[in-house]
């Protein structure tokens, strides 16, 4: 649905110029919750404002189902746009326009009569809840309400893809819970694909079925998140299920064992302990619901060294476990 191939974006010019995007590539699939995390200038919102053009890239391609946006004139673009709904993080309401009028602007600048326009924001606000407050202006919201008129007007215009600039950073927890399970029943819902962005990896860990960690520029990891959780030194994943540091105890082994899928709610430390006769102390342990599954890790210390541990450490290999070692003695 959303093809990125090597786009690279510069603010300035000669020495003096900033490089937001340094070659980025990604795919986000049809009907898929893709986010990109990142931390304050890794480029996070150059990148989101690329796929529709809003910055357009120094270089590189940008399809948005099957449609090349960065070949096509100024009004093929305009057109194309209206399939690409955007929610930003500062909900860029009209202070002016009730909330009904604010929906029904994204409809009046296409040119969309007034009555098909009502029954459409009607419609819309339905959805997201707003129905009650078609006629409150800005000013009467609360923050979770205003960023679902944002929610509202993006979808006013029945896209196909949906843009989420860190739709949520500016809300509270709670509020940020309701704002993502509305995202995620819309895209159940309607199937729309939305390419969400953030620096919370809570974010991502709630909605996402795939992510990228975006840094300086450059993807350095991307993948599903099924996937990536079983991945041998996956920062992503690391970040999914944090433990805190750790320091080595002479004497011991210490495991960080992630679990997913089928192995998520098995016995595996208590069978560990009894088979290898072994006293497991468990350091820290992390489990959540990650694209509908269960999946946790769980760090361990085993007392002996390496060499001691070894064939408990082949027992849970072999069980379909990650398992990697923090320090050991020697």
């Amino acid at each position: 649905m959303i093809s990125i191939r090597s786009i690279s974006k510069s603010f300035g010019s000669g020495s003096s110029a900033t490089v937001a995007l340094d070659n980025v590539s990604l795919e986000v699939a049809t009907g898929e919750m893709y986010g990109v995390v990142g931390q304050s200038g890794a480029g996070k919102s150059t990148l989101i404002r690329s796929v529709n053009l809003l910055e357009r890239p120094d270089a590189g391609t940008i399809r948005v189902a099957g449609r090349e946006l960065t070949s096509m004139s100024a009004n093929e673009l305009r057109v194309a746009r209206q399939g690409i709904g955007m929610i930003f993080q500062h909900f860029n309401l009209l202070s002016s326009r009730t909330v009904q009028g604010n929906v029904e602007l994204a409809l009046e600048v296409i040119g969309v009569d007034s009555r098909d326009r009502r029954a459409r924001a009607a419609e819309i606000l339905e959805l997201v809840g707003l129905s009650a407050k078609s006629a409150a202006y800005p000013a009467q919201l609360s923050g979770g309400q205003k960023q679902r008129v944002g929610i509202a007007r993006a979808l006013a215009a029945r896209p196909t893809v949906l843009l989420s600039d860190e739709a949520t950073s500016a809300l509270d927890p709670e509020t940020t819970r309701s704002i993502l399970q509305l995202l995620t029943d819309i895209n159940r819902e309607l199937g729309l694909t939305v390419l969400l962005i953030t620096h919370e990896m809570d974010v991502v860990k709630s909605v996402c079925h795939s992510a990228a960690l975006l840094e300086a520029g450059r993807i350095v990891e991307q993948g599903k998140l099924v996937e990536l959780i079983s991945t041998p030194g996956s920062r992503l994943a690391r970040d999914l299920f944090p433990l805190g540091a750790y320091q080595h105890r002479p004497g011991t082994t210490a495991l960080d064992i992630t679990f997913s899928g089928g192995n998520a709610d098995r016995p595996v430390i208590a069978q560990l302990a009894r088979d290898h006769a072994i006293d497991v102390s468990i350091l820290g342990a992390a489990i959540e619901t990650i694209s509908g599954n269960q999946a946790g890790r769980t760090r361990l210390e085993l007392p002996g060294d390496l060499a001691t541990n070894s064939a408990a450490i082949d027992d849970l290999r072999s069980q379909g476990l990650l398992v990697e070692i923090l320090g050991a003695s020697a």
